[in-house]
């Protein structure tokens, strides 16, 4: 599977790790930066990760910022783009069998490296569940609809 993977500088270190282990589970990486802790702003990232995914030049990707909240908002701007802020496993086994999500963003303040691990490895591994769950999804893609039934 093709990754896209991106931080801030606060999360330089774990994006780093998760890419290594990522290439060295058979996975395409694209590290899309930074590659310094120099100071940079987790918006610039977070949009660069979201075109990358919504072009199709990733099948998923992972967003990383200090709280993982910051970089999602920025992520979730796309229309393309379905990103869940994740901090254990089953947040991250669920964000892809409920929403179809094809990115989700992390907090490297908030969780190890080992945590970080076992949520992408959940995330990685889940399919979407369809069913009932298609209509919501659709939804999240079209807020008009969804404002029309409410």
């Amino acid at each position: 599977m093709r990754i896209a993977i991106a931080s801030d500088h606060a999360a330089v270190a774990m994006k780093a790790e998760l890419a290594q282990w990522l290439a060295e589970l058979g996975h395409d990486v694209d590290d899309l930066g930074p590659n310094s802790t120099d100071s940079v702003d987790y918006p610039d990232f977070g949009y660069k990760l979201a075109d990358h995914v919504a072009s199709g030049k990733a099948e998923r990707g992972i967003a990383i910022c200090g709280t993982g909240i910051g970089i999602s908002i920025a992520v979730n701007r796309n229309p393309g783009v379905r990103c869940g802020v994740v901090s254990e496993p089953l947040s991250a086994k669920l964000t892809r069998e409920h929403n179809d999500a094809n990115c989700i963003a992390m907090g490297a303040r908030l969780i190890g490296i080992e945590m970080a691990k076992a949520c992408v490895e959940a995330f990685l591994n889940t399919p979407f569940g369809g069913d009932r769950h298609v209509r919501r999804v659709d939804k999240l893609s079209n807020p008009q609809t969804s404002r029309q039934t409410a």
